[in-house]
């Protein structure tokens, strides 16, 4: 099943939140379900809150934005009827993230991230993400994906 990973066919991946290649980080996984993309991430015990019983919010909108930025680069892929491991590298940054909570999320059990495509306009890709927990939506993200040219961008930020 690991094969299925978008995270583990991207070049240049060693983003803290999904990069496979980071080994300090969470290495979320994310993969298609029809049309839309799904990531269930398990927290450790120290990436709590106050109280200890909820997940702390930063990494919350960390994982939202990780997940949404892969489910981007995997579209456009997919629109370009390419596998993730062809050249040329398709590249999104976050161009814009708005995170909604809704309720705290409870530590203890996986979390389920959700995302669909919501629009493309030119190099913009606007994906809509939900985060579930014990089968509960906990937060809802809306991520502005931007598309740069990786010649450009690895060249200037490595």
């Amino acid at each position: 099943m690991a094969s299925i990973y978008f995270q583990d066919h991207m070049k240049h991946n060693s983003c803290w939140g999904c990069g496979s290649s980071n080994e300090h980080g969470l290495k979320i996984k994310s993969y298609w379900d029809g049309d839309e993309t799904v990531c269930i991430w398990q927290p450790k015990p120290y990436h709590h809150a106050v109280p200890e019983t909820v997940l702390i919010g930063g990494l919350i909108c960390t994982i939202m934005d990780c997940h949404s930025i892969c489910t981007a680069i995997a579209h456009a892929y997919r629109e370009e009827g390419r596998d993730l491991k062809n050249e040329p590298i398709i590249w999104y940054v976050t161009g814009g993230i708005n995170v909604s909570f809704l309720k705290p999320t409870p530590m203890g059990g996986p979390v389920k991230l959700r995302a669909t495509i919501k629009e493309v306009k030119g190099k913009k890709t606007i994906v809509s993400c939900n985060l579930t927990s014990f089968n509960e939506l906990c937060a809802t993200s809306e991520v502005t994906a931007v598309r740069v040219e990786t010649d450009e961008w690895f060249k200037v930020h490595g």
